[in-house]
């Protein structure tokens, strides 16, 4: 394991349309978000999804022996004020594991200090703090029984077949369940002329010999929004994400997948310059998911981050600033080279208060 000490911060001064899924309460009233001017405006590319988690090694374990995740490096221990002031926790210690499944990422982080809150009990997939990444099956039954080989929890009854009738969706086939945290994650089958084609090469690839060969990689994370139009123009004029496909979902089996009774959503896909899409999921009904106020902390549990790369980070912190965005950092981060994660760097929330993590890096 390594071990950085940080030096003292500079501040200078963020798909194809996957699955049914989950997410919304009390809708609440549209919040500007005006396009950034031509000059700084530059479409951000999603680099990584990321869960606050409560013990590392427990996780990679998970991820990797479950899932068929690689872990890309050796845990990375970071300490020192350059973290402080980027997540916005004091006299904070933390643990980062990155893995990658296929060509998509995540970044699993563990505070050793100080110690966040734990995922709130009873968390449903309409509750405000909802986040999930979709990973790609080549065979939904047999990823499934994988699952219950581990004894994984469930989130959804058991795995769901999308009504024909819904037109964009339709025969997709998808199934929600818990990492040790709580965290929500998906499996997620795409029928013929559904999703991106790389998932079926790489399902008709697979070797039904090798259980971890099932898994094939990342179509999107979803977040919820509880007001699509704020949290759309939050991604599109701020950072440049354009949509790519929409949906309204609804039915038995949609109650079933989300295990949240009388379940109709409003799903936009987005996506940027690359990497995997980002789902919005809005609860049209039904509207009693809970909030954690301006949304949990970098080191709670229910944490969840995108990381987005920017070729322009003071451009993108200016679109910020103007639109009245929250920040969680006080304004650019520099983390010094040879760090984990080591670039310029912004933390941010959404509209919603998911965890928006901006780095600086040329996009080609």
């Amino acid at each position: 394991m390594r071990t950085f000490a940080l030096e003292p911060f500079l501040v200078a001064g963020l798909l194809a349309a996957g699955a049914a899924v989950s997410a919304g309460w009390t809708p609440a009233p549209a919040r500007a978000f005006p396009a950034a001017a031509a000059e700084d405006r530059s479409a951000a590319a999603v680099e990584s999804a990321g869960f606050t988690v409560s013990d590392l090694d427990k996780s990679v374990a998970f991820y990797s022996e479950v899932l068929g995740f690689r872990l890309l490096e050796e845990p990375t221990e970071i300490v020192g004020p350059e973290l402080d002031r980027l997540r916005g926790v004091f006299g904070s210690r933390v643990r980062i594991a990155r893995l990658a499944l296929g060509e998509e990422r995540i970044e699993l982080t563990e505070y050793l200090v100080p110690r966040g809150k734990p995922f709130p009990d009873g968390s449903r997939g309409n509750d405000r703090w909802f986040q999930h990444f979709a990973i790609v099956v080549s065979d939904l039954d047999a990823a499934y029984a994988h699952l219950r080989a581990h004894r994984v929890e469930h989130a959804s009854t058991g795995p769901q077949r999308l009504p024909a009738w819904n037109r964009n969706a339709g025969g997709i086939g998808a199934f929600y369940f818990r990492d040790p945290d709580g965290h929500f994650l998906e499996l997620i089958q795409f029928p013929e002329g559904k999703g991106d084609p790389r998932w079926r090469r790489k399902a008709a690839s697979a070797m039904p010999t090798d259980p971890k060969s099932l898994f094939l990689g990342i179509d999107h994370t979803a977040i919820t929004a509880s007001n699509t139009d704020a949290s759309r123009a939050f991604y599109g004029n701020l950072l440049g994400l354009r949509l790519a496909g929409e949906s309204e979902n609804y039915g038995t089996e949609q109650e079933h997948l989300n295990h949240v009774f009388g379940a109709r959503l409003r799903i936009s896909g987005l996506r940027g310059a690359a990497g995997f899409g980002v789902e919005l999921l809005e609860y049209l009904t039904p509207t009693d998911g809970r909030s954690l106020g301006d949304g949990p902390a970098p080191n709670d549990l229910a944490f969840g981050e995108i990381t987005f790369s920017v070729p322009n980070l003071d451009a993108a912190e200016r679109g910020l600033l103007a639109s009245r965005a929250r920040l969680v950092s006080p304004g650019i981060v520099t983390v010094p080279a040879g760090a984990a994660g080591s670039r310029r760097a912004l933390l941010a929330r959404d509209p919603d208060g998911h965890g928006v993590h901006l780095i600086e890096r040329a996009l080609h």
